[in-house]
């Protein structure tokens, strides 16, 4: 089964390079024994065009695609960081045991909005429908999901997508969730292990259809 493996930018951010190097250690490791393509977040490249966005007031469609071009930064990164990890420009097949998601060129076609409401939590999503995955990995910062931001107390263990609560994830994502997705926390790398190994971990599973 393939598994989409979102790298969040974030995560440099909130807790520093060493976090961001063990992570793709593990994601190196996983690749031997999982089929996975990793979809870069945008980090701090994001950051500077969203600086810009403030600054010069850019077109919605200009600042989107500058977005995007800021993952393709980040995925360079990951490319350097994760042992077996190549460069891919076009979701399907990639050769080497870690293929990384370079999204400028595929996204041209994605009928995602140009919005900054559209971040690269749906951005992953929409690649795992369109690469046929099985499951969407999303390491963030934080342990999961939570009822409430900011976070307190222990994350929702389970949550359909329609019932998200604003917070942790891009407001656009049930709009694009097609597949299982997990948000787990890409500080503790074995957590991202133990999903790919037993199906299960810590974090919160978000489910595509309604809950009974």
């Amino acid at each position: 089964m393939l598994t989409v493996v979102k790298v969040g930018g974030g995560l440099v951010r909130e807790a520093g390079d060493e976090a961001l190097r063990a992570l793709c250690a593990a994601i190196g490791e996983a690749g031997a024994r999982h089929r996975l393509l990793v979809v870069p977040g945008g980090g701090a490249f994001a950051d500077e065009v969203r600086a810009h966005d403030r600054r010069f007031g850019l077109r919605d469609e200009t600042a989107h695609r500058m977005a995007i071009l800021a993952m393709d930064q980040f995925g360079w990164l990951l490319c350097d960081l994760i042992r077996g990890a190549v460069p891919c420009s076009e979701i399907g097949p990639a050769r080497g045991a870690v293929p990384v998601l370079l999204p400028a060129g595929p996204l041209a076609r994605a009928p995602l909005p140009a919005s900054w409401a559209v971040t690269s939590d749906s951005i992953a999503a929409w690649v795992a429908t369109t690469a046929g995955a099985g499951r969407l990995v999303l390491l963030k910062p934080v342990a999961g999901l939570y009822r409430e931001w900011p976070p307190a107390g222990e994350p929702i263990e389970c949550v359909s997508a329609s019932q998200l609560a604003p917070g942790g994830v891009d407001a656009h994502l049930p709009e694009v969730l097609r597949v299982d997705a997990w948000v787990i926390d890409g500080r503790e790398p074995a957590r991202l292990l133990q999903l790919l190994d037993e199906g299960r971990t810590r974090g919160t599973l978000v489910s595509p259809t309604p809950l009974r």
